[in-house]
């Protein structure tokens, strides 16, 4: 993910815009939706239904509603599309005024809230979807390191809710990206990924 403005830099609006501008390159690139991933027990379409699916149910919760997009099972790319653009346009009109206030995660900003529950999601599923592919994943080291120091501060937490199965060992010497993908429980040498974390 090469920037000129570092990601840790950008507004949340524009850091979705990076983000999900990666993550959409590679959904094109996809020619078989069944093709298994790092994730364990998913195929490349269930990395696209997951952040469709759960964001969707989570801005719902706060009364924020997505457009409806095409049937994810069907056209996994254009409801990915659909989805991304949605997001997007929630992002680019939220304003410093524009509060979001979940059941489970209280108030935030909107465009706050969207940031960090769900953008550096994008860019976590990012490395998944680019090594099922088998391509090198391309993110940003810098933002790895910034997730992977905010994560670890809270690791027992994550662990037990279920979200991140438990860390793989990684090499002491491992760059941020093959770091953090360790840290979220998956094999940086996933069969078929012949450039770990690059």
């Amino acid at each position: 993910m090469n920037s000129m403005t570092p990601l840790a830099d950008l507004t949340p609006a524009d850091r979705h815009r990076a983000i999900a501008t990666v993550f959409t390159e590679n959904v094109a690139l996809v020619h078989d939706w069944e093709l298994p991933t790092p994730v364990e027990g998913w195929v490349v379409r269930d990395i696209v239904a997951h952040l469709v699916n759960w964001f969707t149910d989570f801005l719902s919760a706060g009364g924020q509603k997505l457009p409806p997009g095409p049937d994810i099972q069907s056209d996994p790319a254009a409801a990915w599309q659909a989805h991304v653009e949605g997001v997007q346009a929630l992002l680019d009109e939220a304003t410093d005024e524009s509060e979001f206030s979940h059941p489970m995660v209280g108030t935030h900003r909107l465009a706050d809230a969207i940031d960090q529950f769900y953008t550096s999601d994008v860019f976590m599923h990012t490395w998944d979807l680019a090594t099922a592919l088998g391509r090198a994943p391309n993110l940003d080291p810098a933002f790895a390191t910034q997730l992977l120091d905010g994560m670890a501060g809270i690791e027992e937490l994550l662990r037990s809710s279920g979200q991140y199965g438990p860390a793989v060992a990684v090499a002491a010497d491992a760059d941020p990206v093959t770091s953090l993908a360790g840290f979220i429980g998956r094999d940086p040498y996933w069969p078929g990924n012949s450039l770990p974390g690059s």
